[in-house]
């Protein structure tokens, strides 16, 4: 809001002299909106703080691209149902704070990097495309700034190890925060390049309500594209994130994928719910996602499946 002000006439201007008169009573006085300052910033805080809290407790991808904190995340998932074989699927990412850099300088390890980068598949279907081995290795030197606690900038640079290949690889991102009503946004676009993939980008956009103290709602917009495919994956999701108590959270997802080429149109629909338990202190945790599927492929018919993991978290949350 505006304050207005008056500006002091000049002499040759103001032959007579106007007599001051009070404010108008419908503005709002400078203090007041001084005051209004904290609790607004407080609420905001305490918001943006529990949106961090869950993205840590589910592991989320946000979690790890934007805490400035050293991050190990191993998982072990086993995939039962629509396209899962039964085998234990192992992946696992690091970032690490490097000594006197402030923050901004990390060492990044993360396996089937290339693999992880399409929005055209939940985290189901990825675990069932890969095998039960790790088939690369990425390591790469990021540097990481934020400004004024809303833009988040990252660059990686590194190698990717592929039984005796070695190939290089490049990728950026950056995010933005902001406010609808009162609704909080958040923007972020990565771009990539991998020798194995070429080049790409994806683009997110979450936008995401507190519905009440325990219940936090999210519908993200995702689209991944690859230059050498010329076709963009597509990803919407609706997600309900219920905090039970300090060791047990569900998630309720409803999500839509498709393609664009040769035209614009889905390729699955996908009902989960997810139960996250945390079974040792703040780094063991368990899930079970029960889900159906209604893949394209089969007609959309129904297509069960089960996904069971144990997954380790270490970073330096108190």
């Amino acid at each position: 809001m505006a304050v207005l002000s008056s500006m002091p006439a000049c002499a040759e201007d103001a032959p007579t002299e106007i007599p001051a008169t009070e404010p108008p009573t419908s503005f709002i006085p400078r203090p007041s909106l001084d005051a209004m300052d904290a609790p607004r910033d407080y609420l905001s805080g305490q918001f943006t703080g529990l949106i961090s809290n869950i993205d840590r407790f589910f592991g989320d991808d946000r979690h790890f691209q934007e805490s400035n904190q050293s991050v190990l995340q191993l998982d072990l998932t086993r995939v039962t149902g629509y396209n899962g074989d039964g085998l234990f699927v192992f992946s696992g990412r690091a970032k690490l704070d490097l000594p006197n850099t402030e923050q901004r300088l990390h060492l990044t390890i993360e396996s089937d990097a290339d693999q992880n980068l399409s929005t055209d598949q939940s985290r189901t279907q990825q675990a069932t495309t890969k095998r039960s081995t790790v088939q690369s290795i990425a390591a790469a030197l990021r540097f990481e700034r934020l400004y004024n606690e809303r833009w988040h900038f990252s660059t990686d640079t590194g190698l990717q190890f592929q039984g005796t290949a070695t190939t290089p690889f490049t990728r950026a991102r950056g995010s933005v925060k902001g406010t609808l009503g009162s609704w909080h946004t958040k923007a972020s676009e990565t771009v990539f390049w991998f020798n194995t993939i070429g080049t790409g980008e994806t683009t997110r956009f979450d936008i995401e309500r507190l519905l009440s103290e325990p219940l936090l709602f999210r519908i993200s917009s995702n689209a991944t594209w690859l230059h050498d495919q010329q076709n963009f994956d597509l990803r919407q999701d609706f997600s309900l994130f219920h905090t039970w108590d300090e060791r047990t959270a569900l998630l309720y997802q409803a999500s839509v994928f498709g393609i664009s080429e040769p035209k614009t149109h889905v390729t699955d629909y996908v009902l989960l719910v997810s139960y996250r338990y945390r079974l040792h202190r703040d780094w063991l945790f368990f899930e079970l996602d029960p889900q159906l599927h209604f893949p394209a492929d089969k007609q959309f018919q129904t297509s069960p499946a089960l996904v069971m993991r144990l997954e380790m978290l270490f970073d330096e949350t108190d």
